[in-house]
């Protein structure tokens, strides 16, 4: 075993050790981690300085209650946190998530994920994530609102334009910002920049909501050119139902390829004549339904429980824009049994790693999270840069920059994998190219 082999594993079996009961977190740094050999062997300075144990260590983790009261004159508790990963790059940047899964091992490994993808925007961005075990669903506005104003009431004393910036993520949409934005504008004063995701009224950037979605798309194109091949005319089995797959829905519309599913938490619509993205719209953001409502309105839809990479048919691209570890080994044969010839993650790390063997294995190009869906936090940079200037640019304008970053977050990673020879694994790019920007710059700023 060679010494860079011997020195990885040895970060990993500290990570083992130290948190051995975060499995989300190990999964998400040990693919990282794996990946970063060869990069290793030709820089042992990284090695010598051990960089790789200062990268998977937060430099802060912040844990906190949230006590609120519930329209029933309840008083509940649930817990807030916040991982400050690394800011070698820039200021913390990161979502925050509300769902009941929410715990310290997944804030850990989103924020872990989080560094890569702020570095491969090339944007100056660090990496972080946040959230709380509270579940919005079924809550009425007062409910979310008095969750948001204690949340804010704590996580306000970290955070700042300068310091760390958080954004939404699952279960935090406009709403929930714009309740955590009135509260720390009580408590702080009025600073536009502490929060991206923001209203157009009071700071937001246009093409935001879009961002992910429609990143997503712009990845899988420019992955899907670099093989001499066209988006257009591609079958496209899409998961979720959320900001994520709206919009992926509509720009692969846009650019001529069919989406034949969409889902939630509950089941999945099929619709061989392809998804109308304008229907799920407004099924899931104005009247805030269940997907199954779709094929009530749609004669050619079926909606079955389930997962919907259990439906065995056959398409050309797969894009999981859920949540992670959606996508197993026995799912992913499926996948390619259905003759998928590229995947790309608008979720964060949807695919187990059992998954992704699987996926390299059937030579499926397979674009990872961290690069695939980079538009959010990258849009949500730049209303950062709109803030600063008090200025607000047009759709327009922000979508040009987000096709930009996006086909070059896959140029970075296909650069890494010829420099490496690594033979089109976009994976093993994505995370090299991360790396290298936040590794040179750890390295200059000496002991952090």
């Amino acid at each position: 075993m060679s010494k860079v082999k011997e020195y990885i594993n040895s970060v990993k079996d500290d990570i083992q050790r130290r948190d051995p009961n975060q499995t989300e977190f190990q999964e998400a740094a040990f693919a990282v981690l794996d990946s970063l050999e060869p990069v290793l062997e030709a820089n042992p300075q990284y090695v010598s300085s051990n960089l790789l144990a200062r990268l998977v260590e937060p430099e802060r983790v912040i844990q906190f209650r949230v006590p609120w009261e519930s329209d029933d004159g309840k008083f509940n508790v649930n817990r807030g946190f916040r991982v400050q990963f690394n800011s070698a790059i820039g200021p913390y940047k990161g979502g925050l998530r509300l769902h009941p899964t929410v715990n310290l091992s997944i804030v850990k490994f989103l924020g872990f994920e989080q560094i890569l993808k702020n570095s491969l925007t090339g944007l100056p961005i660090g990496g972080a994530k946040g959230g709380s075990d509270f579940d919005p669903k079924g809550k009425s506005d007062a409910e979310v609102m008095r969750f948001c104003q204690s949340f804010m009431t704590e996580l306000q004393r970290h955070i700042g334009p300068d310091l760390d910036i958080p954004a939404g993520d699952i279960g935090v949409g406009g709403r929930e910002i714009g309740y955590l934005f009135g509260a720390y504008k009580r408590l702080r004063g009025y600073q536009n920049g502490v929060l991206t995701g923001k209203g157009l009224t009071f700071g937001g950037s246009l093409a935001r909501t879009e961002a992910t979605g429609f990143g997503l798309i712009y990845y899988t194109d420019a992955l899907i050119k670099a093989q001499d091949d066209v988006l257009a005319g591609k079958t496209i089995k899409v998961s979720g139902a959320g900001n994520v797959a709206i919009y992926a829905i509509q720009k692969a519309h846009e650019l001529g390829a069919k989406v034949v599913t969409v889902s939630d938490s509950n089941g999945y619509i099929y619709d061989p004549k392809g998804i109308d993205y304008t229907i799920v719209r407004r099924i899931k953001e104005v009247e805030r339904g269940r997907i199954k409502e779709y094929a009530d309105q749609v004669p050619s839809a079926e909606y079955h429980d389930g997962s919907v990479w259990d439906l065995d048919i056959n398409y050309d691209v797969a894009l999981p824009c859920a949540t992670q570890n959606e996508i197993n080994e026995e799912q992913a044969e499926l996948i390619a049994k259905d003759g998928a010839k590229y995947i790309c993650e608008g979720a964060n790390m949807p695919s187990n790693a059992a998954a992704i063997v699987v996926y390299k294995k059937n030579d499926i190009l397979y674009g990872p999270g961290k690069a695939a869906n980079a538009g959010g936090v990258a849009v949500s940079a730049l209303e950062m840069s709109q803030n600063s200037e008090r200025l607000s640019w047009t759709f327009e304008k922000v979508d040009n920059y987000l096709k930009e970053i996006m086909a070059g977050i896959f140029a970075q990673s296909e650069t890494a994998v010829k420099k490496y020879n690594l033979d089109k694994d976009y994976q093993a790019g994505a995370n090299i190219a991360g790396f290298e920007k936040v590794a040179e710059a750890m390295l200059a700023q000496g002991l952090i």
